[in-house]
């Protein structure tokens, strides 16, 4: 499944020089759908009155003495997909587009999201909202300043900032007169109410011991171990991201879409364990099966979830140094770790660990992709003898491979909305159909589909680009490159702990000698019945080093704006290498 965009000129002979960013779409300078200005009672029929909502949140911000509260479309473990209880920037403001951060002051409100959700925004949201086609922070911070008098207040949720977005605000605000607080007590919640959706209360289980590699024991003690190898020996670990603790402790539940998490945090030290998480979710087996009953270095004592913050607290007034791992912590509790008692590595020890399969989960993950590979052939078969008689479209193919998913051994759902794209809508590198708004699959175009599932061995993803007809030369050369690409990057030899990043062009090599390219991420991590984007392995600037017993995806592509779009998705695993010299 491909991930975030950039683009890369201009053509050189060597590798060019690249930057993040996101395309230029054709329509930057036409009018707002909206008419806000002329006619704002002729908004389109899928705009939602915010009105009620706004006022709510702003009784609330009068309570709390703020003239600006921020709202992001996180959660409080900087989680990729999000539950419906932490949808909050959709529930105010009415955009459903998942990345945006949204603004109220006293009188404006307004949203700054990317160009792949300008229109939907300008459709979904009524005229009490503003919208920047922009997502910096330095602009959000710019427009707070123009709106928000000196001295006033310019509150937050800590829980939904992490640690370096809370930075970057900070420093914005700093030679300004405005204060950035933080206010524990979200404010959306309060105005949201009893309409807000309930926190999910269904079981957490623990996996089966042949779907696991290691017992949690075994891993409690290998993250034990880094700590005591640690140079600046930490005392405690925090761990905050949800896979971190359904991967350590082998437990797992439903709470996250596509993801098969359960709210939660660990507090993990030299000679305790602490689970914070709604206890009534355990059944007494599971309860037995984490030494819960116990107050020894191999017993999981069990705390409240919303007690994370006080329970952190507690622990660092004594004579202790805490490890986090700032990508996915939050200034929640970030700011009550005194910074003398603090140790911050980019990605925490069980972030580490789990990225380098051992030869269990190796198999295990091998075995559920073998199960998914039926599927998709059982599909791509289906689609050869029907979409000729014109009975298919994306929609329905999507529905299709889904349910095909669900008839494998120990399947638990797919591992992300399935990109079922057709034609020009194939273009597109994150479409996917609705039941309203879809394509008929034809013989003369190209269609593409982006799909995996959830098992209880493994998770997968895998992406493959058809034609029924007869595709162009252009098309047949596109296809050809981006095969290139993929086997090229698949049968690489390269020196151990080498950097993603470093050999990610050999991916775009047989495209870049035409002139073509492709405006998103080369690959990703992949996890045990975990993320289907399991970081940190990759090749992007940001991912950790390749290692034997690393698996990641290897997904080029070609994407030709208005007419189709290629992309070839497969999993890999990186594997000790035998060349002539050793």
């Amino acid at each position: 499944m491909a991930q975030a965009y950039w683009q890369c000129y201009p053509w050189l002979v060597l590798l060019c020089a690249c930057a993040w960013s996101y395309p230029e779409p054709k329509y930057l300078g036409r009018e707002d759908v909206r008419n806000c200005s002329t006619s704002p009672e002729r908004l389109p029929v899928t705009a939602v009155n915010t009105t009620m909502r706004l006022a709510a949140l702003r009784q609330q911000m009068e309570t709390w003495n703020l003239s600006a509260y921020i709202i992001p479309d996180t959660d409080a473990h900087m989680s990729e997909y999000i539950g419906k209880p932490d949808k909050r920037r959709e529930w105010i403001s009415g955009f459903t587009g998942s990345a945006g951060t949204a603004v109220v002051t006293m009188g404006k409100a307004a949203v700054w999201t990317d160009s792949r959700y300008w229109t939907q925004a300008e459709r979904q949201m009524d005229c009490n909202w503003e919208l920047h086609k922009e997502v910096s922070i330095s602009s959000i911070v710019a427009w707070i300043l123009a709106e928000v008098p000196d001295g006033q207040n310019v509150g937050f949720d800590p829980f939904l900032f992490s640690v370096d977005s809370w930075k970057n605000y900070d420093q914005g605000f700093q030679d300004s007169s405005r204060h950035l607080l933080s206010v524990t007590t979200n404010l959306v919640d309060v105005a949201w109410g009893s309409e807000r959706p309930p926190v999910p209360s269904q079981p957490i289980y623990a996996l089966p011991k042949e779907f696991t590699g290691s017992t949690w024991q075994e891993k409690v003690s290998a993250v034990r171990s880094y700590m005591v190898h640690h140079a600046k020996t930490p005392t405690g670990v925090l761990l905050s991201a949800l896979d971190e603790t359904a991967w350590l402790f082998n437990l797992r539940s439903s709470d996250i879409p596509y993801n098969p998490f359960f709210y939660s945090y660990a507090l993990l030290t030299d000679s305790s364990i602490r689970l914070f998480v709604n206890k009534s979710r355990f059944s007494l087996e599971t309860l037995q099966y984490l030494n819960t009953n116990c107050t020894l270095p191999m017993c999981v004592q069990l705390e409240d979830y919303s007690q994370v913050r006080d329970s952190v607290k507690a622990y660092a007034s004594g004579d202790v140094k805490i490890l986090i791992g700032v990508s996915y912590t939050t200034y929640g509790v970030y700011e009550v770790i005194p910074k003398e008692k603090l140790v911050t590595d980019t990605y925490s020890p069980v972030m580490l660990i789990k990225a380098v399969k051992n030869s269990k989960e190796q198999a295990l993950l091998k075995s559920s992709h073998v199960r998914d590979a039926v599927a998709v052939i059982q599909y791509l078969v289906w689609l050869e003898k029907n979409v000729p008689k014109g009975t298919v479209d994306e929609f329905s193919g999507a529905e299709y491979i889904d349910e095909l998913r669900r008839n494998e051994n120990f399947s638990s759902g797919p591992s992300f909305e399935t990109i079922s794209a057709s034609g020009l809508n194939a273009a597109l590198a994150h479409y996917s159909p609705t039941k309203e708004l879809h394509r008929k699959l034809s013989s003369d175009e190209m269609y593409l589909v982006d799909s995996g599932g959830q098992y209880w061995d493994g998770t997968t993803d895998i992406t493959r680009t058809v034609h029924w007809g007869t595709p162009t030369a252009f098309q047949k050369e596109a296809y050809t490159r981006v095969l290139m690409g993929n086997i090229d990057l698949s049968r690489l030899v390269f020196p151990a702990a080498t950097s993603g990043r470093v050999v990610e062009a050999f991916a775009r090599r047989a495209l870049w000698e035409v002139g073509l390219n492709y405006g998103h991420g080369t690959g990703h991590g992949i996890g045990n019945f975990l993320c289907v984007h399991e970081w940190p392995v990759g090749f992007q600037y940001n991912n950790i080093a390749m290692a034997k017993g690393m698996f990641t995806s290897i997904e080029p592509g070609y994407y030709h704006d208005g007419e189709f779009g290629i992309r070839l998705e497969d999993v890999a695993l990186v594997v000790e290498a035998k060349t002539k010299m050793d």
